[in-house]
Protein backbone atom coordinates (compact mmCIF):
# COMPACT_ATOMS: atom_id res chain seq x y z
CA UNK A 1 0.00 0.00 0.00
CA UNK A 2 2.48 2.39 0.81
CA UNK A 3 4.73 1.40 -2.19
CA UNK A 4 1.94 2.36 -4.47
CA UNK A 5 1.25 5.90 -2.85
CA UNK A 6 5.00 6.60 -3.17
CA UNK A 7 4.70 5.89 -6.81
CA UNK A 8 1.62 7.98 -7.48
CA UNK A 9 3.21 10.44 -5.41
CA UNK A 10 6.33 10.38 -7.60
CA UNK A 11 4.35 10.57 -10.54
CA UNK A 12 2.62 13.54 -9.26
CA UNK A 13 6.25 15.16 -8.67
CA UNK A 14 7.20 14.51 -12.05
CA UNK A 15 3.90 16.23 -13.73
CA UNK A 16 4.00 19.67 -14.65
CA UNK A 17 0.32 19.97 -13.54
CA UNK A 18 1.67 19.76 -10.10
CA UNK A 19 3.79 22.17 -8.65
CA UNK A 20 4.86 23.47 -5.43
CA UNK A 21 2.45 26.31 -5.49
CA UNK A 22 -0.12 24.33 -6.53
CA UNK A 23 -2.11 22.17 -8.92
CA UNK A 24 -3.77 22.49 -12.19
CA UNK A 25 -6.86 20.00 -13.52
CA UNK A 26 -7.80 19.57 -17.08
CA UNK A 27 -11.30 19.00 -17.53
CA UNK A 28 -12.27 15.99 -19.52
CA UNK A 29 -13.73 18.27 -22.48
CA UNK A 30 -10.12 19.94 -23.00
CA UNK A 31 -8.38 16.53 -23.46
CA UNK A 32 -11.29 15.36 -25.84
CA UNK A 33 -11.29 18.52 -27.77
CA UNK A 34 -6.73 17.95 -28.31
CA UNK A 35 -7.61 14.64 -29.00
CA UNK A 36 -10.01 14.57 -31.61
CA UNK A 37 -8.30 17.63 -33.29
CA UNK A 38 -5.10 15.84 -33.47
CA UNK A 39 -7.02 12.53 -34.72
CA UNK A 40 -7.99 14.64 -37.88
CA UNK A 41 -4.56 16.07 -38.42
CA UNK A 42 -3.92 12.58 -39.92
CA UNK A 43 -5.04 12.34 -43.59
CA UNK A 44 -8.22 10.01 -44.38
CA UNK A 45 -9.32 10.62 -41.18
CA UNK A 46 -12.80 11.09 -40.33
CA UNK A 47 -14.36 11.66 -36.67
CA UNK A 48 -17.31 9.28 -35.53
CA UNK A 49 -19.08 6.27 -37.56
CA UNK A 50 -21.16 7.76 -40.69
CA UNK A 51 -24.65 7.86 -38.25
CA UNK A 52 -22.58 10.66 -35.65
CA UNK A 53 -21.04 12.35 -38.92
CA UNK A 54 -24.79 12.74 -40.83
CA UNK A 55 -25.92 13.57 -37.57
CA UNK A 56 -23.18 16.52 -37.43
CA UNK A 57 -23.74 17.60 -40.36
CA UNK A 58 -27.45 18.36 -40.02
CA UNK A 59 -27.10 19.59 -37.23
CA UNK A 60 -23.76 22.30 -38.69
CA UNK A 61 -26.39 22.89 -41.75
CA UNK A 62 -29.41 23.68 -39.30
CA UNK A 63 -27.31 25.81 -37.02
CA UNK A 64 -24.85 27.34 -40.06
CA UNK A 65 -22.33 26.89 -38.39
CA UNK A 66 -19.20 25.05 -39.54
CA UNK A 67 -18.61 22.01 -37.77
CA UNK A 68 -18.03 24.24 -34.10
CA UNK A 69 -16.74 22.57 -31.15
CA UNK A 70 -18.55 19.63 -31.10
CA UNK A 71 -17.15 18.06 -34.39
CA UNK A 72 -13.70 18.20 -32.82
CA UNK A 73 -14.37 15.72 -29.98
CA UNK A 74 -16.95 13.80 -31.89
CA UNK A 75 -16.13 10.10 -31.46
CA UNK A 76 -13.42 10.94 -28.93
CA UNK A 77 -13.88 9.50 -25.21
CA UNK A 78 -11.49 10.12 -22.44
CA UNK A 79 -11.01 9.17 -19.18
CA UNK A 80 -8.17 12.05 -17.25
CA UNK A 81 -6.48 11.22 -13.96
CA UNK A 82 -4.56 13.76 -12.36
CA UNK A 83 -1.41 13.21 -13.88
CA UNK A 84 -2.71 10.63 -16.74
CA UNK A 85 -5.19 10.12 -19.31
CA UNK A 86 -6.76 6.90 -21.54
CA UNK A 87 -8.20 7.64 -24.74
CA UNK A 88 -10.98 6.03 -26.61
CA UNK A 89 -12.00 6.99 -30.27
CA UNK A 90 -14.25 6.42 -33.07
CA UNK A 91 -13.50 7.28 -36.84
CA UNK A 92 -14.14 6.93 -40.53
CA UNK A 93 -11.05 6.23 -42.79
CA UNK A 94 -10.77 7.07 -46.25
CA UNK A 95 -11.44 4.01 -49.09
CA UNK A 96 -8.01 3.00 -50.00
CA UNK A 97 -5.53 3.98 -47.04
CA UNK A 98 -3.93 1.01 -45.07
CA UNK A 99 -6.45 1.20 -41.52
CA UNK A 100 -3.26 -0.45 -39.44
CA UNK A 101 -1.04 2.47 -40.68
CA UNK A 102 -3.30 5.09 -40.19
CA UNK A 103 -4.46 4.29 -36.79
CA UNK A 104 -1.05 3.93 -35.70
CA UNK A 105 -0.21 7.69 -37.02
CA UNK A 106 -3.45 8.76 -35.25
CA UNK A 107 -1.92 7.25 -31.89
CA UNK A 108 1.12 8.37 -32.14
CA UNK A 109 -0.07 12.05 -33.06
CA UNK A 110 -2.87 11.65 -30.08
CA UNK A 111 -0.53 10.71 -27.80
CA UNK A 112 1.90 13.48 -28.98
CA UNK A 113 -0.59 16.18 -28.91
CA UNK A 114 -2.08 15.57 -25.36
CA UNK A 115 1.20 14.90 -23.73
CA UNK A 116 2.95 18.08 -25.06
CA UNK A 117 -0.23 20.60 -25.05
CA UNK A 118 -1.62 19.44 -21.68
CA UNK A 119 1.11 17.73 -20.08
CA UNK A 120 -0.65 14.70 -18.98
CA UNK A 121 0.90 11.16 -19.71
CA UNK A 122 -1.22 9.23 -21.97
CA UNK A 123 -1.61 5.73 -20.66
CA UNK A 124 -3.28 4.07 -23.81
CA UNK A 125 -5.03 5.26 -27.15
CA UNK A 126 -7.58 2.81 -28.25
CA UNK A 127 -9.24 3.23 -31.94
CA UNK A 128 -12.58 1.66 -33.17
CA UNK A 129 -13.05 2.33 -37.53
CA UNK A 130 -16.40 1.77 -37.84
CA UNK A 131 -16.83 2.82 -41.48
CA UNK A 132 -15.04 3.90 -44.56
CA UNK A 133 -15.92 7.15 -46.57
CA UNK A 134 -15.01 7.76 -50.68
CA UNK A 135 -12.95 11.46 -50.34
CA UNK A 136 -14.76 11.76 -53.62
CA UNK A 137 -18.14 12.22 -53.48
CA UNK A 138 -17.60 13.69 -49.98
CA UNK A 139 -15.84 16.53 -52.09
CA UNK A 140 -18.83 16.66 -54.27
CA UNK A 141 -21.32 16.81 -51.52
CA UNK A 142 -19.56 19.45 -50.21
CA UNK A 143 -19.81 21.45 -53.43
CA UNK A 144 -23.70 21.07 -53.15
CA UNK A 145 -24.10 21.74 -49.67
CA UNK A 146 -22.02 25.02 -50.11
CA UNK A 147 -23.80 25.99 -53.36
CA UNK A 148 -27.15 25.73 -51.64
CA UNK A 149 -25.68 27.85 -48.77
CA UNK A 150 -25.01 30.57 -51.76
CA UNK A 151 -28.32 29.87 -53.50
CA UNK A 152 -29.98 30.28 -49.66
CA UNK A 153 -27.56 33.49 -48.60
CA UNK A 154 -29.34 35.40 -52.38
CA UNK A 155 -32.59 34.99 -51.48
CA UNK A 156 -32.39 36.07 -48.13
CA UNK A 157 -30.71 39.23 -49.57
CA UNK A 158 -33.35 39.75 -52.21
CA UNK A 159 -36.59 39.10 -49.04
CA UNK A 160 -34.05 41.82 -47.23
CA UNK A 161 -33.98 44.34 -50.21
CA UNK A 162 -37.95 43.41 -50.95
CA UNK A 163 -39.28 44.57 -47.30
CA UNK A 164 -37.14 47.57 -47.20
Amino acid sequence: MSEERTEQQRQQQDSPLQTERGGTRIEDSVVSKIAGIAAQEVDGVRMGGGTSQAIGGLLSSVTGSSGGSGGQSRGVSVEVGEVEAAVDVTLTVAYGISIPQVAEAVRRNIINRVENLVGLRVTEVNITVNDVFFPEQEQQQQQQEQQQRQLEQQRQAEEGQRVR
